[in-house]
């Protein structure tokens, strides 16, 4: 038997042993929602859709929600020596129930009744207490519903999703670290950073890279946003935090999870973008789409085998190119620079405009004006 069969034996065995402990100490289920997206039931042919994403987790009764843990820094210095003290006490106590967060313990094939719209299934939890299941015939527009997420013993909760209507548009699909933020932190550590570190203002955006993303927004009414990465579902509300506190646009964030599977040590991050990519492609084929990443690892090649594949669906590809430390940071210190190599040469084989830049502002000075760039 491989190693990895092993391991992730040992790790359903430890959370069958510790989930009745957590029981019997006051610990309740508790859903964790997370962005979905859809089609709307004017689609050709009438079919809609809705994919519905969350997790099934043990929490203390007393837990915090996410909502209130995860806030920002204060705007404005201290005025007081009082407001100093408060604000570390906060800190500290944020610190503390981050800790409580951090050891979630995932409740396995719990039974759920899922409802969006005019639709309703049921189903249960996968071994890790994921939830991404399809539910069809929903009947609703374009734009953002909640799906309601009814779990045993955990009552009811709302999972947001995403409608895009069926009229031809452009989309964005975008990588996050080293794309949208810097972290200066090597990626191996990444999801670590964003779970401990519980304030957004610690990471840095990547200047102009937002404003990029409005921009595009406002040329093309409508246009979604989604944002596929390779680091954990646990450092979503780090991440929404984020978003928010520097301007990004919401759209649904298609994370994955770490761990043993049935086929190695961890799951393949070149190959949940990859799935992801096509599984976007297929659920929405009314949308083009703006790819952005960064050449720190595998985005220009995961991009450029898409684009080669589906040119008519991608209006262009751009990344940003990273600093030498960045690169190092990143774990790319051994990748070809872009103009070389397997990544440079998939996206020359590619029919479509490909750009590159240092940041937001860059890529939309290069970035075609049809698409919403301020390049002609």
């Amino acid at each position: 038997m491989p190693l990895f069969d092993i391991a992730r034996a040992v790790e359903d065995q430890f959370h069958r042993d510790v989930i009745p402990v957590l029981k019997r100490r006051g610990w309740r289920p508790r859903v964790v929602a997370y962005d979905g997206y859809g089609t709307s039931s004017d689609q050709a042919g009438g079919a809609d859709m809705a994919r519905v994403l969350a997790r099934m987790v043990l929490r203390p009764v007393d837990a915090p929600t996410e909502g209130p843990l995860f806030r920002s820094l204060p705007e404005r210095r201290p005025a007081s020596a009082a407001e100093v003290i408060d604000n570390a006490r906060i800190s500290l106590a944020d610190a503390q129930r981050g800790w409580r967060l951090f050891i979630d313990a995932p409740v396995p094939f719990l039974p759920v009744t899922i409802t969006v719209g005019g639709a309703r299934i049921r189903t249960r939890a996968d071994r890790e207490g994921y939830i991404d299941v399809v539910v069809r015939g929903h009947g609703l527009g374009a734009g953002w519903h909640d799906a309601v997420i009814d779990a045993a013993g955990a009552g009811r909760s709302s999972a947001r999703v995403l409608v895009v209507g069926p009229e031809p548009t452009l989309g964005i699909i975008s990588d996050i670290d080293d794309t949208a933020m810097i972290s200066h932190v090597p990626r191996i550590l990444v999801a670590a950073w964003n779970q401990l570190v519980k304030y957004s203002s610690a990471r840095e955006p990547v200047p102009g890279m937002a404003r990029l993303y409005r921009r595009v927004q406002r040329a093309h009414e409508g246009a979604p946003v989604f944002y596929v990465s390779t680091g954990a579902w646990n450092v979503m509300p780090t991440l929404r935090a984020f978003f928010a506190r520097h301007g990004f646009p919401e759209g649904p964030a298609l994370m994955t999870d770490w761990g043993p599977t049935n086929t190695g040590w961890f799951r393949s991050g070149i190959e949940h973008k990859r799935t992801e990519l096509r599984r976007l492609m297929i659920d929405l084929p009314q949308v083009r789409w703006l790819l952005v990443g960064d050449d720190g690892q595998h985005d220009p090649l995961i991009y450029g085998e898409v684009a080669r594949e589906h040119a008519d669906r991608v209006a262009a590809v751009a990344i940003r190119r990273l600093s030498a430390t960045e690169q190092v940071l990143a774990g790319g210190i051994t990748a070809h620079p872009m103009g070389i190599g397997p990544a440079a040469h998939t996206l020359a084989e590619a029919d479509v405009p490909v750009i590159t830049g240092t940041n937001g502002f860059e890529l939309a000075s290069r970035l075609p004006a049809a698409i919403g760039g301020e390049g002609r």
